[in-house]
C-alpha cells in the first residue's frame, strides 16, 4: 500500500485511504466490495469511479498508460463506454473494457418478429425443446458473465439525442439518459423480407424456424444465402421435401466454383433447386399446423410464371441492419441508405470519431459472429487499454453448415484474381474420396479441395478451401497456419495423417493452369 500511496504522491494526485480494519463496520464495507469488483484482497483501488484493481494491476495501469488515461477521464460522463445492441461484438467489447477498468453500460433489447419471435421461447417437440434450453443457456450466461464483470445491462432500446447522450426506453416505456465518452453500436441485423403480398403474413424467417410448435413440412427455401442452404440441409436431413428458390448466384461472396459444388452436393440429398425465379406472392390456401400455401413466382430472365403448394414458406434472402431507429442522424453518423450498414475505417470508427461499429452493422465486415467477438474485443483494448492490434478480416475463417460442409479462409478464387492477378497466382486443387465413403459407395467425385497460392510471396496460401465432411474441424487449424504464413512448400514438407480428410493438403499436385484430369476412379 506504501508504494501505491507513493506513486499517486509522484503523479500529484490526492487519494483518499479506508483503513478497513480501523472502522466499525469494515468487515460489511469488504464484503460489499467483494460483491462488486470480484477481489478479495486488499488494497482495493479505486480511480475516477473505475476499479483498477490492488497494488500490482495499479503499477501495471501505470506502464500501459491506462491509469494516466483514468485521471485525465472527463467526470462529466456516466460512462466511459456504453455499447448499443446486443451482438456478440458489442458484448466481447464491453467486457473487455469492463476488465481494463472501465464503466460500461450495455443497451440490448429484442423486437420480435413478425412470427413473434424473440429467439427464446417456443416448442418444437423434443428437438425444438433441447435447442431453446441451449439458447437459453447461453443468455443466462452473457449475463452472469456481464454481471461478474461489473458492467451495467440495461433492457432497454437506445436513442441518440444529441452528442454523448442517449434516450433509454424500457419495454413499458419508460425513459433514461445516460451520456458516455465513447459508444459502440453493435445493434446486429434482422431478417430481410420480400416486400410482396403474404410475405409477413404467411412466411417465416431463419430466426422462427426453431420456434414453430410443428414439424413444418414441405418447405421452400427462398434465397440462396448461407442460411438459406443450412436450412435447406437441415430440413431435408430430417426427410422433409425442400425446394430452393434462388434469385441469381449460391452464396453470393463466397468462392463460386465451391458454391456450385455445395449446390450439386444438396441435390444428390434430393434438395430441388429452382433457379432464376423471384416470388410475387405467396396466398395461403389451407390453415393448418402446417396449412398449405400457394407460392407464385417470375422468372429473373423473362416473363414466365410458375406456381408451387408448399407447407411453409421459409425466407432466407439476407439481413437488414438495425440501425434506423437509433438516432445516428442526429449526431451525423453517416449510414449506407440502401443498406442500413455503418461505413468505418480499419479500426471500426464510424464517421463520428466517438462512435464505433462492430458486427453485422459494421460495412464491408465478414458478417461472422468470431469475428465480431474478435473485433470488440481488439477494440476496446485499443481504446482503453493502449494496445494496437487490428482485426484480421482477411484471413477469418468460415464453415457454411449444409450437410456436406464448405470451409474457406482468406480469398476466394475471384477475388484473388482481382487482387493479385490471374497471372501470379497458381492454384491447386483436387477431387477425393473420404475413407468412409468407400464403404458405402458414395460417390467419389463430391468432395473438392483447393488452395490458391501467390506466386511471388514463396507461394504463400492466400486462399483455402474444402468441401468435405468435418471441412469446419479441418479449417480451424489450417487457419491458424495462415496467420504463420503457411506456403505450398510447408505443406508438402507436412507429413499427412491417414486416412483423414485433412492429408489431402499435404500431398496437391495438380494445377488448373496444368488441365490436368482430377476425377476420382471410384464408384
Amino acid at each position: 500500500m506504501r508504494q501505491v500511496k507513493e506513486l499517486f504522491s509522484s503523479l500529484g494526485v490526492d487519494c483518499n485511504i479506508l483503513e478497513l480494519d480501523q472502522v466499525d463496520d469494515g468487515a460489511s464495507v469488504q464484503e460489499v466490495l467483494s460483491e462488486i469488483t470480484n477481489q478479495r484482497t486488499v488494497p482495493s483501488i479505486f480511480v475516477s469511479k473505475v476499479h483498477v484493481g490492488g497494488c500490482d494491476r495499479t503499477f501495471q495501469a501505470h506502464q500501459s498508460g491506462l491509469l494516466q488515461k483514468l485521471l485525465e477521464e472527463d467526470p462529466a460522463y456516466d460512462y466511459d463506454l456504453i455499447v448499443i445492441g446486443g451482438g456478440s461484438g458489442g458484448l466481447s467489447c464491453a467486457q473487455e473494457a469492463a476488465v481494463l477498468g472501465r464503466r460500461v453500460m450495455v443497451l440490448d433489447d429484442v423486437v420480435p418478429s413478425p412470427q413473434g419471435t424473440s429467439w427464446v421461447k417456443h416448442n418444437w417437440e423434443t428437438m425444438t425443446e433441447a435447442i431453446q434450453n441451449h439458447i437459453g443457456s447461453l443468455t443466462r450466461g452473457y449475463r452472469r458473465a456481464l454481471r461478474e464483470k461489473a458492467v451495467a445491462l440495461v433492457n432497454s432500446c437506445g436513442e441518440f439525442v444529441e452528442h454523448h447522450k442517449i434516450k433509454a426506453t424500457n419495454g413499458k416505456g419508460q425513459e433514461t439518459y445516460y451520456t458516455a465518452a465513447k459508444f459502440v453500436i453493435a445493434t446486429g441485423e434482422r431478417p430481410r423480407y420480400l416486400g410482396i403480398q403474404g410475405d409477413k403474413e404467411y412466411c417465416i424467417t431463419s430466426d422462427d424456424l426453431f420456434s414453430l410448435p410443428y414439424c413444418p413440412g414441405a418447405t421452400l427455401v427462398v434465397g440462396a444465402s448461407p442460411a438459406a442452404l443450412e436450412c435447406a440441409g437441415f430440413l431435408a436431413g430430417l426427410g422433409l421435401e425442400v425446394t430452393v428458390m434462388v434469385r441469381s448466384q449460391l452464396l453470393r461472396g463466397f468462392d463460386q466454383e465451391m458454391a456450385e459444388k455445395v449446390g450439386s452436393s444438396m441435390q444428390q440429398l434430393g434438395v430441388r433447386f429452382l433457379r432464376k425465379f423471384v416470388p410475387v406472392e405467396v396466398q395461403q390456401l389451407e390453415k393448418g399446423s402446417p396449412g398449405k400455401l400457394k407460392v407464385v413466382a417470375q422468372s429473373t430472365e423473362g416473363t414466365e410464371m410458375i406456381e408451387g403448394l408448399y407447407n411453409t414458406v421459409l425466407l432466407a434472402i439476407g439481413r437488414d441492419s438495425c440501425t434506423k431507429k437509433i438516432g445516428l442522424e442526429k449526431i451525423g453518423v453517416k449510414v449506407n441508405e440502401k443498406t442500413g450498414k455503418i461505413p468505418v475505417n480499419d479500426v471500426e470508427q464510424s464517421s463520428v470519431p466517438y462512435v464505433y461499429a462492430v458486427g453485422d452493422v459494421a460495412e464491408g465486415k465478414p458478417e461472422l459472429t468470431p469475428v465480431a467477438v474478435q473485433a470488440g474485443k481488439l477494440l476496446a483494448r485499443r481504446l482503453f487499454g493502449g494496445r494496437l492490434e487490428k482485426c484480421d478480416y482477411i484471413n477469418a475463417p468460415t464453415v457454411v453448415f449444409t450437410p456436406l460442409e464448405y470451409g474457406c479462409c482468406g480469398y476466394a478464387e475471384e477475388k484473388a484474381v482481382e487482387v493479385y492477378r490471374k497471372e501470379n497466382l497458381e492454384v491447386y486443387h483436387t477431387l477425393f474420396w473420404p475413407l468412409e465413403w468407400t464403404v458405402a459407395r458414395r460417390d467419389s467425385n463430391t468432395c473438392y479441395a483447393k488452395i490458391i497460392c501467390s506466386k511471388f510471396d514463396n507461394d504463400r496460401v492466400i486462399g483455402f478451401h474444402i468441401l468435405g465432411p468435418k471441412a469446419g474441424e479441418i479449417t480451424q487449424g489450417f487457419a491458424a497456419a495462415m496467420k504463420c504464413g503457411l506456403t505450398k512448400q510447408l505443406l508438402d514438407d507436412t507429413i499427412g495423417i491417414h486416412p483423414t480428410c485433412a492429408e489431402v493438403f499435404t500431398t496437391l499436385e495438380i494445377t488448373k493452369s496444368s488441365g490436368l484430369d482430377i476425377t476420382q476412379k471410384g464408384c
